[in-house]
C-alpha cells in the first residue's frame, strides 16, 4: 500500500510542507494526531473547505486521528482578507453556524474506531482566557516585525487594518498549541492561503514548549484561467443543499474544463489514481461526451449529498434534453434543474399557450418568431415536439401541477411555471363569478356573484394589481379572514378594503390546511404577499 504522503503527492494535494522527510518519518512511525480548522463565517462550508475535509479523510483512512476544529472564537474575529475588513457577525449567529458546520464536517469522517475523529471548538480554551494571560503567555512569542511582514497585513497597512484582525494569527497559533498539549497533535493541515497562520503555530509550539511539529498545505483550487474554483454565475457553491441544490452542485462539476477535470478527479474523489488516468485518457479521445466531467460530478455529488441525490441530479440533467423521463423526477429536483436553466412564471385570465411560453422564456424574440418555431417543428413541451401554436399549457402538460420543460431545438432549454389562473363564468341567470384555479385546474377559491361582467373583471384586476404592486403584507387594505365553524372545520374569506368579501374558500379539515390554502392563493396571484391574515 502506498504511503499516504505519496498518495497526496500523486493527487497534487501538497503545496507546502515544513519538513517532508521528518513528516514522512512521523507518519510511518505510527498513528499521529492531526488537525484542520474551519471558521464559521457563513452558515455552510463550500467547495474550498471540502478539499480540506477530504484531505483529512485520506489521512484518517491511512490510520491517523483527525481533530476537526470549528472556530467558535476565531469565527468571531475573522481571518484578515486583502479586500478589507470583515463584517463582525453576532455571537448568536456564529454559535448557530458552529453547530451547522460541526454537523456538516462530521458526516465525512468516522467518529468511532481506532482512528476516530474528535470534534473540537476553540471557544473552549479562549472563552475563559484573560487578556493579561493571553498577552503574557502567547503575545510575547510573536515579533511585531514578522507579523507586519505577512502579505495580507502589509497589503492592508495603507488602507488600515484593525488590531482585531491583525491579532488573528495569535488565536490560530494558540489553537495548535492547545491541541498539541491536550491531544498530542503534531500536524496541522490547511489551504496554502493559510500557510502563514499554520507555520506561526508551528513556531509558537517550538518557542513555548520546545517541541517540533509539522505543517502541510494543499494548493488553492483554480480554473484554467487562474480564477478561484467553486464559484458560478449564481455565486458560491455551498455544501448545504438549502443554499446550493444537489442539482446545482452536480452542474458545477459538469462545467469543469477539460484541462482541469483530471486534477479535480484526483483531488476530490477517492478513485484510484490509475483509474483516473484511464478516465482522462478516454475522455481526451471523445471530449464531446464529457464522460470525465460526468464521472466527477457523480462521485463528488454522491460524497456530499448521497447516492440518491447524485442519481436524481444526473437523471435530471439527461431528462432536460430528452434522454430520461421528466415525469420520474421529484418536484424538488425538477424545480432546481429549471431554476438553473431559467424559469418564467406565467399566469393570466386564460391559460398560456406554447407561444406565450416561448416568448416569456426568451426562447423566441416575438410571437411571430415563436409561431414559426412551432410550425417548423422546433418546439418541445416536456421533450415532446409540438406543432400547434395554440396549444394550451395545462392539465397533462403540467408536471407536478405547475411545471413545464420548454425546449427550442436540441440545446436551448427553459422552464415555465404555470401559476393559478382566473376563470370567468356567466350563470344562466345572467350573473357573473370567477374561480381561481391552480396550475392543474384545481379550484382554489370561488368568488361571490356579480351583477355585471365589468364588476367581476374589476374584482379580478383588483387582486392582480394588489399582487403586482405588493411590497408589504398589507396592500390596499385587503385581508384574509380565517374562520372556524361550529363543526370544527376552517375556511377563509378575502376581503376588500370596504369589507366586501371578494373570495370565499372551500371548507378545510384543519387550520394548517386552510393556511396552506391561503399561501396557495398568495403564490398563485403574484410573487408578493397579497394581503394580511387577520
Amino acid at each position: 500500500m502506498a504511503h499516504v504522503l505519496d498518495d497526496l503527492d500523486a493527487r497534487g494535494l501538497i503545496a507546502h510542507s515544513t519538513d517532508p522527510d521528518a513528516l514522512r518519518s512521523a507518519l510511518s512511525a505510527g498513528p499521529i494526531t492531526f488537525y484542520v480548522g474551519f471558521d464559521p463565517t457563513a452558515p455552510s462550508l463550500h467547495i474550498g473547505n471540502l478539499l480540506q475535509i477530504l484531505t483529512a479523510r485520506r489521512l484518517q483512512l491511512a490510520g491517523h486521528k483527525p481533530l476537526l476544529l470549528v472556530g467558535g472564537s476565531t469565527g468571531l474575529v475573522g481571518d484578515p482578507k486583502e479586500a478589507g475588513e470583515r463584517v463582525m457577525n453576532a455571537k448568536e449567529t456564529v454559535a448557530e453556524w458552529v453547530d451547522r458546520i460541526r454537523t456538516q464536517v462530521s458526516a465525512f469522517v468516522d467518529l468511532e474506531g481506532p482512528s476516530a475523529a474528535t470534534m473540537v471548538n476553540n471557544l473552549d480554551w479562549t472563552a475563559g482566557l484573560s487578556t493579561i494571560d493571553f498577552l503574557r503567555d502567547i503575545g510575547k512569542h510573536f515579533p511585531v516585525n514578522r507579523m507586519l511582514a505577512r502579505d495580507v497585513v502589509s497589503s492592508r497597512l495603507e488602507a488600515g487594518i484593525s488590531y482585531t484582525e491583525f491579532s488573528y494569527v495569535l488565536l490560530q497559533s494558540l489553537d495548535y498549541l492547545e491541541l498539541h498539549r491536550r491531544y498530542g497533535c503534531v500536524l496541522q493541515t490547511g489551504g496554502s492561503d493559510q500557510w502563514g497562520n499554520i507555520t506561526a503555530g508551528v513556531e509558537l509550539i517550538r518557542r513555548a514548549d520546545g517541541d517540533k511539529v509539522h505543517a502541510l498545505a494543499t494548493p488553492l483550487i483554480t480554473k484554467a484561467d487562474g480564477t478561484k474554483f467553486g464559484k458560478t454565475e449564481s455565486g458560491t457553491v455551498w455544501l448545504d443543499p438549502e443554499l446550493t441544490s444537489p442539482y446545482a452542485f452536480y452542474q458545477s462539476w459538469i462545467q469543469a474544463e477539460d484541462s482541469k477535470v483530471g486534477e479535480y478527479l484526483r483531488q476530490f474523489t477517492f478513485l484510484e489514481v490509475s483509474e483516473i488516468e484511464t478516465i482522462v485518457t478516454e475522455h481526451l479521445e471523445k471530449p464531446g461526451l464529457r464522460a470525465a466531467q460526468r464521472r466527477l460530478a457523480a462521485e463528488v455529488t454522491a460524497l456530499v449529498h448521497g447516492d440518491a441525490e447524485a442519481e436524481a441530479a444526473a437523471t435530471a440533467s439527461r431528462a432536460l434534453f430528452g434522454l430520461a423521463e421528466l415525469a420520474e423526477l421529484p418536484k424538488s429536483t425538477l424545480g432546481a434543474a429549471l431554476q438553473e436553466a431559467g424559469t418564467a412564471e406565467l399566469a393570466g385570465p386564460v391559460r398560456p399557450t406554447v407561444v406565450d411560453a416561448l416568448v416569456a422564456t426568451g426562447l423566441a424574440e416575438s410571437r411571430s418568431a415563436a409561431r414559426r418555431t412551432v410550425l417548423e417543428g422546433g418546439a418541445y413541451v416536456n421533450n415532446v415536439r409540438v406543432t400547434d401554436p395554440d396549444l394550451v399549457l395545462d392539465g397533462e402538460q403540467l408536471l407536478h401541477e405547475a411545471l413545464v420543460v420548454l425546449r427550442k431545438g436540441k440545446r436551448s432549454v427553459s422552464g415555465v411555471s404555470v401559476q393559478g389562473t382566473f376563470e370567468l363564468k356567466k350563470t344562466s341567470s345572467g350573473q357573473y363569478h370567477f374561480n381561481l384555479k391552480s396550475g392543474n385546474g384545481r379550484i382554489l377559491l370561488a368568488s361571490e356573484m356579480y351583477e355585471t361582467k365589468a364588476a367581476a373583471i374589476a374584482a379580478i384586476e383588483l387582486l392582480r394589481q394588489e399582487a403586482a404592486d405588493a411590497e408589504v403584507p398589507v396592500v390596499g387594505g385587503s385581508r384574509f379572514e380565517l374562520k372556524k365553524t361550529k363543526s370544527g372545520q376552517f375556511h377563509f374569506n378575502l376581503k376588500a378594503p370596504n369589507g366586501q368579501i371578494i373570495l370565499a374558500s372551500e371548507m378545510y379539515e384543519s387550520k394548517d390546511a386552510a393556511l396552506s390554502g391561503i399561501e396557495s392563493v398568495r403564490r398563485n396571484s403574484g410573487d408578493s404577499p397579497l394581503a394580511d391574515l387577520t
